[in-house]
């Protein structure tokens, strides 16, 4: 029997949200981030959209008892979609791997009413930072669209359910590329 994995490219990337274990860092070919929202939730979020062009980094997981309830709860606005043919991985080569997804027919950019929240872009940044270094949150932020997104500043509250607290330099890391990113930030 083989076991299943999940590709993990948004706060998946941080460790401290989740407990899927092992986990192992990946890349996935023909796929880009991309800040969207959907009319389900107020919030915007990390979906990856086809691109032939580009390749993401981050974590392969094991699905615990090959039992996909509790993450595609976790996942709820999104579908799996199988990725085991486009995800590089120190696995096993029989093992399946899915992506999760937001339908093409159910998002689109974010705008005031549905901004990104610097809590979220926290936590991703946090685990692109703890995981790949400087050299691979800056990638994680090359290879994502979608950077004219307003960004709405709930640290002070965090709204995001699954916020983590920043070390000074990772915060000074995150305020700078929202910075030279040109980002718009709403108080």
């Amino acid at each position: 029997m083989t076991n299943s994995y999940f590709f993990g490219y948004g706060s998946l990337v941080n460790r401290r949200t989740h407990i899927y274990t092992p986990a192992f860092p990946a890349q996935a070919t023909g796929w880009r981030r991309a800040w969207r929202c959907t009319s389900a939730r107020e919030p915007a979020f990390l979906t990856v959209v086809p691109d032939p062009g580009c390749m993401i980094e981050g974590l392969v997981a094991v699905v615990p008892g090959q039992d996909w309830a509790a993450l595609d709860l976790r996942e709820a606005n999104y579908d799996r979609l199988a990725a085991s043919h486009c995800v590089s991985h120190p696995l096993d080569t029989t093992s399946e791997i899915a992506i999760y997804a937001i339908p093409e027919d159910s998002h689109r950019l974010p705008d005031a009413s549905h901004p990104v929240l610097l809590s979220y872009l926290d936590v991703v940044l946090q685990g692109y930072l703890l995981e790949f270094g400087r050299a691979g949150a800056d990638r994680f932020l090359a290879t994502t669209t979608g950077w004219e997104a307003p960004i709405r500043d709930d640290r002070a509250r965090p709204r995001y359910p699954r916020a983590q607290e920043l070390t000074a330099s990772e915060r000074l890391y995150v305020d700078q590329a929202l910075q030279s990113l040109g980002c718009k930030v709403l108080v």
